[in-house]
């Protein structure tokens, strides 16, 4: 045995706690209670997630709802949808100051996200191309930490830099990602290394669009994009990354080391890639059920994965279920209804059927394999937003940073929330230690 071989398993063995001492001593495992509601851990005037009401002690399913500082996020989607135009820009706005902007002030604030596109000399050279790297996620966290050397304010805490620092990484999230991806692809892949600059006068995903894709995008594409990037802003302050954020913020770092923490939260298998792993169940359905309109070998194969009897064998049907929506997910609610068109665009309306039907049929085969306790669930996002990349061309390999693209601008409103707020004080949970003392040996007689 090798000294790494006995270092990981003596570490995992010393690291083994018996489940049963959690609820000895009451730990809320994952911060979750015992009806998987999230633990109350602090306050906030940012996002708001509703899914379900309490009565008597227990969870009373709902339609889901979504608010951005109050504003119901269906109402804000269809608000900027009806006068044809997009509304990423907005929604940074309102996250940031806690209002809807007037036109001069969405214009102004517009105005500065386009100025701000713009990297610091050599950085794409320097932080992104020389420095090569395989993954995304990764490029854009040691990217985002680059821009602190080229901040002459980089630790000023003061309001006005945070908010000047938070427009600045909302502006070049999306021209990091792009950049970083065609040079992964350059260096990793043999493909042509291809550098779009920004254009002035175009919308965050229409800028994104052409950076990958040149003028080769549709209206509907960039409108799909747009509505992905609104839906994914801001999640309530308990998610993962939006947490990490508020932590690590919460000791008084810079924005740069606060931000490339929520990434790292993001860049986890069970935060930021579970579209990825709904792309590959579908795949594994649509090669392994002959008719996409035979509901019943639908959900005779919909059964098999819960068995796990099929796909991965780990008894997930992805895309299926969440944390706190139950009836219904406000956001795959919208996405939803857009990507059928783009279906229809792209000569894929037989298998958005397919996703249309699944999300139809997984939850009542979901409740007759687990009884009549079951939890009430229903698609989430994550279920259609991949098809929308995949419909967008969009490669798989930033999937997740474009989730980062979206959620910076919640990210920063819960770090100025966080360092501002009178009430601030360091984040620092307590664990009960339940290991046993042991004596110090001599080192010969060990």
């Amino acid at each position: 045995m090798t000294l790494y071989e006995k270092l990981a398993k003596d570490a995992v063995a010393s690291s083994d706690i018996d489940k049963s001492l959690f609820d000895n001593f009451s730990v809320k495992r994952g911060l979750r209670n015992a009806d998987f509601s999230g633990v109350l851990v602090g306050l906030t005037t940012i996002g708001d997630v509703e899914g379900y009401d309490k009565a008597d002690g227990k969870l009373v399913p709902k339609d889901g709802k979504l608010f951005y500082r109050g504003v119901e996020l269906k109402d804000l989607a269809k608000g900027f949808q009806s006068q044809k135009r997009h509304g990423f820009e907005e929604t940074a706005y309102l996250l940031l100051s806690g209002s809807l902007p007037n036109s001069e002030e969405l214009k102004a604030f517009t105005a500065e996200l386009e100025e701000e596109r713009h990297l610091p000399p050599f950085f794409s050279k320097n932080m992104i191309l020389s420095l090569r790297g395989r993954d995304i996620m990764n490029m854009l966290a040691r990217s985002v930490l680059g821009l602190y050397t080229a901040d002459d304010n980089a630790e000023d805490l003061s309001p006005e830099n945070l908010v000047k620092q938070a427009v600045s990484l909302i502006a070049k999230f999306p021209v990091i990602v792009a950049y970083s991806y065609f040079g992964m692809r350059h260096s990793f892949q043999k493909k042509s290394l291809v550098i779009r600059h920004p254009q002035p006068g175009l919308s965050t995903a229409e800028n994104f669009l052409y950076m990958l894709k040149g003028d080769n995008y549709s209206k509907l594409e960039a409108d799909l994009l747009d509505l992905s990037l609104v839906i994914h802003a801001e999640h309530g302050g308990g998610n993962n990354s939006s947490f990490t954020t508020r932590v690590v913020s919460s000791a008084q770092t810079d924005t740069y080391s606060a931000i490339a923490a929520a990434l790292g939260s993001l860049k986890g298998g069970l935060h930021g890639g579970a579209n990825l792993k709904v792309m590959d169940m579908m795949e594994n359905i649509k090669a392994n059920v002959q008719n996409w309109r035979d509901e019943n070998e639908i959900k005779a194969y919909l059964l098999k994965i819960l068995k796990k009897e099929a796909f991965d064998n780990t008894g997930k049907i992805y895309g299926i279920g969440h944390a706190i929506y139950t009836n219904s997910d406000p956001r795959a609610v919208l996405l939803k209804e857009k990507a059928e068109a783009l279906a229809i665009e792209k000569g894929r309306l037989d298998e958005f059927h397919l996703y249309a039907a699944i999300e139809r049929l997984a939850p009542q085969v979901f409740y007759d394999f687990k009884g009549a306790n079951a939890k009430v669930i229903c698609a989430n996002v994550d279920f259609y937003s991949g098809f929308v990349y995949d419909c967008l061309q969009i490669p798989k390999e930033i999937y997740t940073p474009i989730f980062a693209v979206s959620r910076i601008a919640g990210w920063c409103a819960h770090r100025i929330e966080e360092v501002t707020f009178s009430s601030k004080r360091i984040i620092r949970p307590a664990y009960k230690n339940v290991c046993d003392r042991i004596d110090y040996i001599e080192l010969d007689n060990r």
